[in-house]
């Protein structure tokens, strides 16, 4: 399973920022990230499922 760093997130969304992810996070738009020590994870796959569930909602 692949990790993705805020930043490997923020790049993953087109460049979104960090209060726009957390937004997205709080609104139940994105999963919550996993944390590892002092540094925050999301699980790629976690991710895609959930930009495809926005992708098909905006159909």
């Amino acid at each position: 399973m692949n990790y993705l760093t805020l930043s490997d997130l923020s790049t993953k969304l087109g460049g979104r920022s960090r209060s726009s992810i957390y937004r997205d996070i709080e609104a139940g738009r994105l999963p919550l990230p996993i944390k590892f020590g002092r540094r925050l994870y999301w699980a790629e796959a976690d991710v895609d499922r959930a930009i495809q569930a926005f992708v098909k909602g905006s159909e």
